[in-house]
């Protein structure tokens, strides 16, 4: 059956794709339909169709699947940021531990049989909701020209307006208000991204879930923001605020935050407690936003990385340390040794600095580079560094072929990799495994409840030791 645009299918949903989209197979071709859950018999309307698959748009309900809830959030089906709120936290577990075993299976060619011996069930929260520590709002004006802020629609840059995420705290609710106020009573131009003109662009909150305190840090085009000294009273109000901050983004660019942080008001950090340790966090640091899942999944690499090796661990590398959290998480592993961490944001360096010394840490040092090339000019002065574990936290797109190459070539007893896309860890994983390694344990770990992302831990082991 040749199908196109405007058609209108009926379908049972049959799985879920990459992002938590609904997929079914009409006729055996696969159309993609967001904002349903496996068990549902729907009605839809066919957007868009290309040679192997297409997509199509919810009309209908016909008959729900046991799996469907109601969602929490008003705007949870326009919104960008939740994609699973309407299906029960069981099957949103049930899918990310399968999309992660899936991706390991498929991609990275692990053998079924190693996966179910190294495989741990996936790690979930007790309440999916309220547990993020960051928010980083775009700010823009409605038709009626009234200032707004909230999340980006899926793939757009239109905003959904929200001030009340159901997966931030509270508190951040009144603090987004009050500044939206601001810009309206006193007429603080908004920033348009399609002209570049015009001041501010974000809002940026975080919350140190341990200690009550707060960032609010305002994202603008220039330095001068006018009546600033207005919004600092109105925002001195909140109660846990410690730091307000102006962070300066003058580029035309969707890059979020730009270089320069000016210090309105409080410290120009917040802190935060993980792992027993007390961490600064400054504006452009990079902090796990859910504390409470980090810990156990911290706790985790950490358990993998001293498994059977418990009393002779005497050098660590952390790539991609960000502040440091798991190299100082990871210090007291080696006592007797050090950690060494490589983090390519000079700031993040800086602050992983002062939270060794403020937790009276001296076995860990770090440097400011691209992890690949700093490990390489290591490598080149000592040809025989032969680290107990290495610890890889990458972003989303993984690491390059040539720092894996890189940590193969220093041989180490053990790699810890937490990875954030099960994709890229797959193929990640693949490549070290060629290498002479091989993976021990693995568990995910459910770091963003209601949305289609998962956090993983894998042990991998040099083969022959």
């Amino acid at each position: 059956m040749e199908f196109r645009k405007n058609d209108i299918i009926e379908a049972v949903i049959d799985g879920l794709g990459n992002e938590g989209e609904g997929v079914a197979h009409v006729d055996g071709f696969p159309f993609f339909i967001k904002d349903t859950a496996v068990g549902d018999r729907v009605k839809a309307l066919v957007m868009k169709v290309k040679k192997n698959l297409g997509y199509a748009k919810l009309l209908s309900v016909e008959e729900p699947s046991e799996c469907r809830t109601e969602p929490v959030c008003r705007v949870s089906s326009c919104c960008g940021g939740c994609t699973l709120q309407h299906i029960t936290y069981e099957a949103e577990l049930k899918y990310k531990e399968d999309k992660v075993y899936n991706c390991l299976l498929r991609i990275g060619g692990i053998p079924e049989d190693v996966l179910r011996e190294a495989g741990e069930p996936i790690a979930g929260m007790e309440e999916p909701y309220r547990y993020r520590n960051k928010a980083q709002y775009p700010i823009g004006r409605d038709k009626a020209g009234k200032a707004v802020a909230g999340f980006y629609s899926g793939r757009t840059h239109h905003i959904v307006p929200e001030d009340d995420c159901a997966l931030s705290p509270v508190e951040f609710s009144g603090i987004v208000r009050a500044f939206l106020s601001f810009l309206d009573e006193y007429k603080v131009p908004v920033y348009d991204e399609n002209t570049g003109e015009g001041l501010i662009r974000h809002l940026l909150i975080r919350k140190g879930f341990n200690t009550g305190e707060i960032m609010v840090c305002a994202v603008s085009a220039s330095e001068s923001v006018p009546h600033i000294e207005v919004l600092k009273e109105r925002l001195a109000e909140f109660p846990g605020i410690a730091s307000l901050c102006l962070n300066v983004n003058p580029d035309k660019t969707n890059v979020i935050l730009g270089e320069k942080v000016i210090l309105l008001s409080g410290k120009p950090y917040i802190e935060d407690v993980l792992c027993g340790l007390r961490f600064r966090i400054s504006a452009l640091s990079f902090y796990q936003v859910n504390p409470v899942m980090t810990e156990k999944l911290y706790l985790r690499a950490m358990e993998y990385a001293s498994i059977e090796d418990r009393l002779d661990i005497t050098e660590i590398w952390d790539l991609c340390c960000g502040i440091g959290t798991i190299s100082l998480t990871a210090a007291s592993l080696c006592p007797g040794g050090r950690v060494h961490g490589v983090e390519i944001v000079p700031q993040a360096v800086k602050d992983a600095e002062m939270n060794a010394e403020f937790n009276g840490i001296k076995n860990a040092d770090f440097a400011a580079a691209d992890a690949g090339e700093y490990m390489s000019g290591y490598l080149r002065g000592n040809p025989d560094a032969n680290p107990d574990i290495v610890f890889l936290d990458p972003p989303r797109k993984g690491l390059s072929s040539g720092l894996i190459e890189t940590v193969v070539s220093m041989s180490p007893k053990k790699i810890v990799y937490i990875s954030c896309d099960p994709a890229t860890l797959a193929r990640d994983l693949k490549l070290f495994i060629e290498a002479g390694y091989s993976l021990k344990r693995y568990r995910p770990f459910d770091q963003f409840p209601r949305t289609g992302h998962v956090e993983t831990v894998v042990l991998l082991t040099r083969q022959n030791t």
